[in-house]
């Protein structure tokens, strides 16, 4: 017969419940103390990780600044070095225009550079414009020569008479001066009916060959 439990029995088997649930209490507050300890430690490091991105950030855009500071400026010395070179040539042609096109029997007699018109939509400028009463020469003169200018040039030759309608009547023909020229360039300007202007010693001379026949607009 099994012996009858006592109260002291019932007292154990408490005391040893209570201590069960005291031992998973605690392990549950070190758990959720670690857990806190560890979602602390991220969020630090979530912080720290933005305080250097921001720093990060900030140095870039400081950075973006400086290099804008310095393409503005760049591009500024770039443009005026471009300007001057461009007058540069435009002054080694120019000269030579007249006596470079009357010796091909085209019987221009004046000069005029930089000539500009303003027409509704239509704006233009000729670097150089020789003339006579029956024929003007508009001239691009570029320090490269590339087959983006001479399809630009050619486009403006196709509007030159809207910007200027005074030579509505009168034969136009183009040319294009450059000091140094691309490559194949020279046979594409000579078939696109343009007269090609280059450096010869100290001065320019015309490279089309004497039968060229000129595109007239």
């Amino acid at each position: 017969m099994a012996a009858p439990i006592t109260i002291e029995d019932i007292y154990k088997l408490f005391q040893r419940s209570q201590e069960e649930a005291d031992r998973r209490f605690a392990e549950a507050d070190r758990r959720a103390a670690a857990a806190k300890a560890e979602a602390d430690r991220r969020a630090a490091e979530a912080d720290r990780r933005a305080a250097e991105a921001d720093h990060r950030a900030a140095r870039l855009d400081r950075n973006m600044d400086r290099l804008e500071k310095v393409v503005e400026q760049t591009s500024k010395e770039v443009a005026n070095l471009t300007t001057r070179w461009g007058q540069f040539v435009e002054n080694l042609v120019e000269p030579g225009v007249v006596r470079l096109f009357q010796a091909r029997g085209i019987e221009v007699q004046e000069t005029h550079r930089r000539v500009k018109a303003t027409r509704g939509t239509v704006k233009m400028e000729i670097d150089i414009l020789a003339v006579d009463d029956e024929v003007a020469i508009a001239i691009e003169v570029k320090a490269r020569l590339s087959q983006g200018d001479v399809d630009y040039f050619v486009e403006k030759l196709a509007r030159f008479k809207q910007a200027f309608p005074r030579y509505a009547d009168v034969q136009i023909n183009g040319a294009m001066a450059g000091i140094e020229i691309d490559q194949g360039i020279d046979r594409y300007i000579h078939r696109q009916g343009l007269f090609l202007i280059r450096q010869s010693g100290e001065t320019v001379e015309i490279a089309n060959d004497e039968d060229f026949s000129p595109k007239v607009w």
